[in-house]
């Protein structure tokens, strides 16, 4: 039955702001659709849903897309030959994932293509000029898609920390001198925001939460409800997603697993100091650098000793090479399921998504080492899997949650056309 002749009580404009929103999402989610097929979805009539479509594409948040055999379109005729999309220029987002070595700045369209992206590298670790660079940044970004900053709808910066929503602060993050001063984000909405916007445009996330809802969105924890992430590099996080929801915590600070107290490693007793030890000391990348050399595996960096482990198993190697590498990736897997037990005790998640580049070197064999170990260890036995995500994940996440917040902004027809055509 026509859900706009019959629903829930309201006027007849909010309830085409109503089909309107949901006539985007199912564009947004599905690509191209027909009239008839975005009826047929949104559980409207014919004449609705014609009219719906011609109201989008005058407010210039559709467009049409013509089939390479106008013809004919699913056995039809005519007019269901026309389909439509979201129209991308109608709103612009951007992502930044921050390192202490560089930015990378992405623009995308509001249908999540990339129109335009620029690396800053950013040597030395000055606390001052932040603002600065993050604005160089961008601004590289959004000239190679030939645009100003000013025009971005919304930005999502991922840095390796976490933004107190109580105080607006930066934690987590002492190796980012400079993202740490009281009034940074205020400086950030009002550098970045065009002059005359209602609304600042600007947030900061942690990039392990990006990683998550990177995952969540399009990754290896599409469809699941409780998840745990545990991302680990040369610094080791974790995100969590409960009941399908993101959880930050109430200072912001779920998931900085770091110092985390572990078997195995000293116990941190001054973190403000600056002092070394728990999860981080034992399973962060200086950590399994340190545990490949002892078993004679070498390489630039952690994920290159362990990939070497990967490949003397894999490949016609001498038995005694063989037997360390296994050495080396069954103890790298206890050391990462002795963090992951109590994580597991609490939470019992239903999904583990590992992901960084030790994981992603490890692969399948060191994912199935630490799921035998793990339940070992804890009485839940939730499933483990590496992640998904062949993109930068933290840029992937970002970018997934500008335009997760623009099309809330965007789709919501109510007040008229929310955007210029």
């Amino acid at each position: 039955m026509d859900r706009d002749a019959v629903g829930p009580p309201g006027t007849p404009s909010l309830l085409r702001a109503i089909n309107d929103r949901t006539a985007l999402r199912l564009l947004a989610d599905r690509g191209p659709l027909s009239r008839t097929q975005l009826g047929a979805l949104a559980g409207l009539s014919k004449p609705t849903a014609s009219q719906l479509m011609d109201r989008l594409e005058t407010a210039g948040l559709v467009e049409a897309v013509l089939d390479a055999d106008p013809g004919h379109v699913n056995g039809g005729a005519g007019r269901t030959a026309r389909r439509y999309r979201l129209r991308g220029a109608a709103a612009h987002v951007a992502g930044l994932d921050v390192t202490a070595a560089r930015i990378v700045a992405r623009v995308c369209d509001l249908s999540g293509q990339p129109v335009g992206e620029a690396t800053l590298v950013t040597p030395g670790r000055s606390a001052s000029g932040t603002v600065d660079r993050v604005r160089e940044a961008l601004t590289a970004a959004c000239a190679t898609a030939a645009m100003d900053v000013g025009s971005l709808h919304h930005v999502v910066i991922g840095i390796g920390g976490a933004i107190d929503p109580g105080t607006g602060r930066l934690g987590f993050a002492r190796h980012l001198p400079g993202w740490h001063e009281s009034d940074l984000l205020n400086r950030l909405r009002a550098e970045l925001t065009a002059p005359g916007s209602p609304d600042p445009r600007v947030d900061v996330e942690n990039d392990v939460n990006l990683v998550a809802i990177a995952e969540q969105t399009d990754g290896a924890g599409h469809g699941a409800r409780d998840v745990v992430v545990l991302w680990v590099a040369e610094g080791i996080g974790a995100a969590v997603i409960i009941d399908g929801k993101l959880h930050r915590g109430a200072t912001g600070g779920a998931g900085e697993v770091g110092y985390m107290p572990v078997p195995g490693a000293p116990v941190v007793r001054s973190i403000g100091r600056g002092t070394t030890g728990g999860f981080q000391a034992l399973a962060g990348g200086p950590a399994v650098l340190k545990l490949a050399r002892q078993h004679g595996f070498t390489g630039a960096d952690p994920q290159s000793a362990v990939a070497r482990a990967i490949e003397a198993i894999a490949a016609p190697a001498p038995v005694a090479v063989q037997q360390a590498a296994r050495r080396l990736l069954a103890e790298l897997a206890d050391r990462l399921a002795t963090g992951l037990a109590p994580i597991v005790a609490v939470l019992d998640p239903e999904l583990i998504v590992l992901s960084g580049a030790i994981p992603r070197s490890g692969g399948a064999v060191l994912r199935e080492l630490v799921a035998e170990a793990l339940h070992g260890m804890a009485i839940p036995r939730p499933r483990l899997v590496e992640s998904a995500l062949a993109d930068n994940p933290v840029l992937a996440g970002a970018i997934h949650a500008a335009l997760a917040a623009t099309r809330e902004a965007v789709f919501d027809t109510s007040a008229g056309n929310p955007i210029p055509a």
